[in-house]
Parts: C-alpha cells; sequence; structure tokens
C-alpha cells in the first residue's frame, strides 16, 4: 500500500465510483456469459491475466467479447438473475448517499447487465461497454469506446465535476489492474478482494464488504 494522504471529511459529501465485476458484484459477467457459449475456462483464463495486468485490457475485451457470437440477446435476463450483489454494497451506497454524496459504477463489462443493476441498486452513475446485437443475437462485438483504464479514470473526474465534489472526495474501488488509473486519480484508493499489482498501489485494502469502507469514510 502507499502512504496515506487522504483524510476523512464526512461534513461534505462524497463520490465514491465503484468497478462492478468482483467488486460491486460477486461475478464475471463476461464469464456468466460464457457459459451459454461452452467458453467458460477459456474466457476466464484471459479475464484472469487481464485483471492481473499481464495483457492489454481492451485487447482482451475484443478476444473475449468475439466467443459470445450468435448468442441470443436472451441471456442477459438470465445472467441478470444470476448476479449476486456484493456484501455490504447496499449498505455502502445508502450511508454515502445519506450523507450528500453518490455512487457511481463504471465498468468493462456491459450495458446490458449494468444498466438494470444501477437501477436497481439506486446509483447516480454508471458506464460500461455496449455489445452489439443484430436480429436478437450477439454479433461478438463492442460497439464505440472500449471502456478500459483510460476511460475508468475520465469518468471519476467527469463525474466528480458534475457532482461538485473536489477530486480529494472521491473515492476509487477496484479489484483488477484496469481500475489502477481511476485509482490514482481519487483521493482514495481502495483495493476490494484485489489482484495483487492493485493491492499494492491502493491506500486501504478491504475484503469481503463493501461496508467496511463507511469507517474509513467516517460515515
Amino acid at each position: 500500500m502507499t502512504e496515506l494522504s487522504f483524510v476523512a471529511n464526512p461534513a461534505l459529501p462524497y463520490l465514491v465510483v465503484c468497478d462492478v465485476d468482483s467488486t460491486l458484484i460477486e461475478d464475471e459477467v463476461i464469464e456468466l456469459l460464457a457459459d451459454y457459449a461452452g467458453k467458460r475456462e477459456e474466457v476466464a483464463a484471459v479475464t484472469e491475466r487481464a485483471m492481473a495486468g499481464e495483457l492489454d485490457f481492451a485487447q482482451s475485451l475484443v478476444e473475449r467479447v468475439a466467443v459470445l457470437k450468435g448468442l441470443p440477446e436472451s441471456v442477459f435476463e438470465g445472467v441478470f438473475e444470476r448476479i449476486r450483489v456484493t456484501e455490504g454494497a447496499l449498505e455502502m451506497i445508502s450511508a454515502v448517499q445519506a450523507a450528500g454524496g453518490f455512487v457511481g459504477a463504471v465498468s468493462g463489462g456491459f450495458t446490458q447487465i449494468l444498466n438494470p443493476l444501477a437501477e436497481s441498486l439506486g446509483l447516480d452513475f454508471s458506464r460500461a461497454n455496449e455489445l452489439e446485437i443484430a436480429d436478437g443475437h450477439l454479433t461478438g462485438r463492442v460497439l464505440g469506446r472500449i471502456i478500459d483504464r483510460t476511460a475508468k479514470a475520465e469518468a471519476l473526474v467527469e463525474w466528480a465535476a458534475l457532482s461538485k465534489i473536489e477530486l480529494a472526495q472521491t473515492v476509487a474501488v477496484g479489484d483488477g489492474a484496469n481500475d489502477l488509473e481511476m485509482m490514482a486519480k481519487a483521493g482514495l484508493s481502495v483495493a476490494f478482494n484485489a489482484k495483487p499489482i492493485v493491492r499494492e498501489a491502493a491506500d486501504v485494502v478491504l475484503d469481503q464488504s463493501l461496508a467496511k469502507l463507511l469507517p474509513v469514510l467516517g460515515l
């Protein structure tokens, strides 16, 4: 961990931005989707290397999404039903918002899952990749710019400006190498159930429950 310079100031509102897969939720959505294509082990191996910082995230995402080609868009409903929200997530979100703050989620995953998840959790902001669909089936491609480490950092800065919150009052929570740039921008970087490369760079290391973040923030 880095030397902690963050000073909790609960008198001012916070912006907390969380990664989604294996952070806000316990699952890796692309692996759940890959189950339907019979490619989970293949995709999981690539995901593990990307999160450890061994592979370029954007390129690894393109390769993983390609194996989903041909799946019916109805798979999203089945995947959403299987998602497990991380312990303490709702408690953390409620407490930050009750104190006048905001909570966002930025993901290298997909809008088809994150949008309904964000609505169900009452998030203030959300951003993810969009899987291309044609004739009711996945094409194996992503539309538009890929949400990589730089895009995650940009989301945190953008949402802080929209919320009129200083970067010193922002918190980035992540688990993988593609979260490091966002974490470097934030006033407080939090490694949650994280890979070694992330744990070493973070201000605070937490495991198991996102509610453990609240005492760190003085909430």
